[in-house]
C-alpha cells in the first residue's frame, strides 16, 4: 500500500502533542467513507419510488459502492503511490463530493450506480490512505493513539449512517440527503487545507507480489476477521 508499516519517518524530537486537528481531518474522511455507504440503506423507499425501482434494487446502490471500493483499491493506490500525500487525499474528498452530488441529481437509475460505482472508488483510495498517513504525523510511541483518532469516525458513521438515512430521507428527501453529504465533504477540503500537513510518496521503491504479502505471518487471520 501507499504508506507502508516499515517506511521510517522522521519528525522533531520536540514534537509531543497530537495534531488533533489533523487527525480528526482524517477521522472526518473515514465518516464520510462509511455514511456514503450506508445513507442508501435509511433511503430506500424513497430512491425506489423516485427510480420508479424496487427496494430491492435500489438497494444495488449499496452493492456499487461496494463493488467500487474492491475493484479500486489496489489499482488506485499503487498508482497514486509516488504523489504527495495530502494530495491524493484531496483527491478522494473531492471523489466524493463529485459523486455524491452527481447522485443527488440523478434521476436515472443506472446514472445512480454509475454515480454510486465511482464513490466506492473514492473509498478504497481513501482506506488505503488514512491509516499510513495518521502514523506519519507522530512520533512512533505516539502512533497507536494518532491510529486510534484517525479511525473513530468509522465507528460512529456504522452507528448513525442508516437512522441518519432515514431521518434525512423523511425531514428533506433522498437528493437533499446527498446534498448534506456534499456539503460535509466541502467543508472538510478546506478542514484539510487549514489542518493536514504533506509527505511526499514513495519513490522507486519496488513493491512485492500479493502472494508474498499474504503469506506473511499474520495477515491471512486478520483478513478473515475483517471478511467474517
Amino acid at each position: 500500500m501507499s504508506d507502508s508499516p516499515s517506511q521510517p519517518f522522521r519528525h522533531p524530537p520536540d514534537r509531543e502533542k497530537l495534531p488533533v486537528a489533523a487527525l480528526l481531518a482524517l477521522a472526518m474522511t473515514g465518516f464520510i467513507c462509511i455514511a456514503t455507504e450506508t445513507l442508501p440503506a435509511g433511503l430506500l423507499p424513497q430512491m425506489a419510488d423516485g427510480f420508479a425501482v424496487s427496494q430491492s434494487l435500489a438497494g444495488q446502490s449499496v452493492a456499487a459502492y461496494a463493488v467500487g471500493s474492491l475493484l479500486a483499491a489496489i489499482p488506485l493506490t499503487l498508482w497514486t503511490q509516488t504523489w504527495p500525500r495530502r494530495s491524493v487525499l484531496l483527491l478522494t474528498v473531492i471523489g466524493f463530493f463529485l459523486f455524491n452530488s452527481a447522485t443527488a441529481l440523478s434521476t436515472s437509475y443506472w446514472l445512480t450506480m454509475v454515480a454510486r460505482f465511482f464513490a466506492g472508488c473514492s473509498a478504497g483510495l481513501a482506506w488505503s490512505l488514512i491509516a499510513g498517513y495518521a502514523r506519519r504525523m507522530v512520533a512512533p510511541h505516539q502512533q497507536g493513539r494518532a491510529l486510534a483518532l484517525a479511525m473513530v469516525g468509522t465507528p460512529i458513521a456504522l452507528s448513525v449512517g442508516v437512522p441518519l438515512g432515514t431521518w434525512l430521507g423523511s425531514a428533506i428527501g433522498w437528493q437533499l440527503a446527498f446534498w448534506v453529504m456534499s456539503a460535509m465533504t466541502l467543508a472538510l477540503i478546506v478542514w484539510i487545507l487549514a489542518s493536514v500537513p504533506d509527505y511526499p510518496g514513495q519513490k522507486g521503491r519496488k513493491q512485492g507480489s500479493l502472494f508474498r504479502v499474504a503469506a506473511m505471518p499474520g495477515v491471512r487471520a486478520v483478513l478473515s476477521v475483517v471478511l467474517f
